[in-house]
């Protein structure tokens, strides 16, 4: 790979806290406008920016199943690219929620991925949300055996196969 190629790949570093900081002030204003108390962290997490709320004393920002968070993360997204004019790939999480669900779906891909090479059959899982899709492939993955997704938004599901 040349040098050229290697700068286009790597993510930009500079770009990425730039988005974190868009997004950052675009939540401290829904906040505001809520009254709700919460701090922001930002961070850069791989080649996406990072943003949390942290501090909250109840997950109404969540909403069941995280469905006002994938909300609030996709207005979030819309703000940045209003001013950046790029497609952002940020992650906003709420009160640790996004976290949680990351250790819950891997041990749910891990425990799949057992079951189907014990019995040799694909396993189809519930529709998932396209970030809880990408880590339950990440620990089928890790655990020697194949996946796919299936089906059409918002019904969209992993299917873990045998080897």
């Amino acid at each position: 790979m040349t040098e050229a190629e290697q700068e286009k790949a790597a993510p930009d570093l500079n770009a990425l806290e730039q988005e974190g900081e868009i997004a950052a002030d675009y939540v401290e204003g829904l906040l505001d406008i809520a009254d709700i108390d919460g701090d922001i962290d930002m961070d850069v997490e791989g080649d996406r920016a990072l943003v949390s709320v942290v501090g909250l004393k109840s997950d109404e920002l969540v909403g069941p199943g995280g469905e006002v968070l994938e909300a609030l993360q996709e207005l979030t997204r819309l703000a940045v690219h209003r001013q950046t004019g790029e497609r952002s790939r940020l992650m906003l999480d709420v009160a640790g929620y996004r976290e949680k669900r990351r250790e819950e779906l891997s041990k749910l891909g891990n425990e799949i991925a057992a079951q189907v090479k014990r019995n040799g059959e694909p396993k189809s899982l519930h529709p998932m949300t396209p970030f809880e899709r990408k880590i339950v492939h990440d620990a089928v993955a890790a655990a020697g055996l194949r996946s796919e997704s299936e089906g059409e938004e918002p019904l969209r599901f992993v299917v873990v196969l045998p080897v």
